[in-house]
């Protein structure tokens, strides 16, 4: 076999390992919520969307945003809007970080707050709010999901900043 198919192999795995550990990390940490009329605001989960779009792309962050969604509507702690409020900003960050250098990766977590309190928004009072009979619109959706993921997109970034440079110093004095 190539070498090829194996690194192909071993970054699936890897993936799909990373997307597990945000998913269960996301739905362990949805005890932490906002109340805004009929959704329930999670910052940590706008957080985990970051660290998962940088990390591993677009289509893994919205993997591992759905998957903390069904666990968290599973056990109650959650509502039909956590999918486009989560979903959307996970897949902007990811396709923002494959589209930045590597350098300037962290930036990708801007994107976070327009797919959410933008894109996300827009869906839940297009479509999702209708099909559950809420009567909400645009801007309400806009501004509480907004209140949640501008925060949360600034501590993934945080956090993501300090693993960096954790790692590079570790880096620099192993090969000392």
């Amino acid at each position: 076999m190539h070498k090829n198919y194996y690194c192909k192999k071993e970054a699936f795995f890897r993936n799909a390992l990373l997307a597990g550990i945000m998913a269960a990390l996301g739905a362990v940490l949805s005890v932490v919520s906002i109340p805004v009329g009929p959704t329930r605001c999670f910052p940590f989960q706008h957080a985990i969307n970051v660290a998962a779009g940088i990390t591993m792309g677009p289509l893994w962050a919205v993997a591992s945003a759905l998957t903390t969604s069904l666990i968290r509507n599973m056990m109650g702690t959650g509502s039909l809007f956590a999918f486009p409020g989560s979903m959307f900003g996970a897949l902007f960050v990811g396709v923002a970080a494959k589209l930045l250098p590597d350098r300037y990766k962290l930036a990708a977590a801007i994107a976070e707050p327009f797919g959410t309190g933008v894109v996300g928004a827009w869906v839940s009072a297009a479509i999702v709010a209708p099909f559950v009979g809420k009567s909400v619109g645009f801007a309400f959706f806009s501004v509480s999901f907004l209140t949640s993921c501008i925060p949360g997109a600034a501590i993934g970034a945080a956090v993501l900043y300090c693993v960096r440079k954790r790692t590079s110093a570790v880096k620099r004095v192993g090969e000392m």
